[in-house]
């Protein structure tokens, strides 16, 4: 990959190959040795690319870090340190929440944890709960949606008003042609 000259120069790419299911899916990576990167670290760490977007969006959009309450610098870094300092300490609870199910982190909701908070709060002060870990983990507690439904896999939709006749190659009707169009155009 690249020109080999010195602005771009030529860099070595190892492809990884995985199947999970019947779809493959394509990775390239520049560590070439897979002993240091094995195909499963490659498509683990693929799967969690957008992790830093998610820290930012629930950041920016549940915490309130999208508004600056103040003006003043120091203000402005007491809001910062404030507000990560307390979504690492959801993220945290988060990860108990998961071990105490047994469940990946992924299928937590750090929002309805968020959210569940007050309702802890009012268990906690009426003296039927006491840690937050087992009160987010029972059973009972479902119902504030922390732990995430598995989604139905993603379907293609066939648009054609005879779908019997489509071939099933995952082509539809508005992808582009393979072939040139052809246009006719009048001279001036």
């Amino acid at each position: 990959m690249g020109a080999g000259n010195k602005t771009t120069p030529c860099i070595t790419m190892r492809l990884v190959e995985i199947r999970v299911g019947k779809a493959w899916y394509s990775y390239l990576t520049s560590v070439l040795d897979p002993l240091i990167l094995p195909p499963y670290v490659v498509a683990d760490l693929y799967g969690r690319r957008w992790r830093i977007e998610e820290a930012f969006n629930t950041v920016k959009r549940l915490l309130g870090l999208s508004y600056i309450w103040t003006g003043s610098l120091n203000g402005i870094q007491l809001q910062l340190w404030g507000t990560w300092l307390f979504y690492a300490v959801l993220v945290d609870l988060g990860d108990a929440v998961a071990d105490e199910v047994s469940l990946p982190f992924d299928r937590i909701s750090l929002e309805m944890i968020y959210r569940g908070l007050y309702h802890f709060y009012v268990a906690h002060h009426k003296g039927l709960a006491s840690d937050p870990i087992k009160y987010f983990a029972a059973p009972e507690n479902r119902d504030l949606g922390v732990i995430k439904s598995i989604r139905k896999p993603f379907k293609k939709l066939i648009i054609d008003p005879f779908p019997e006749r489509v071939s099933r190659n995952g082509s539809f009707f508005f992808e582009p042609s393979p072939q040139p169009c052809l246009t006719t155009a009048l001279a001036p």
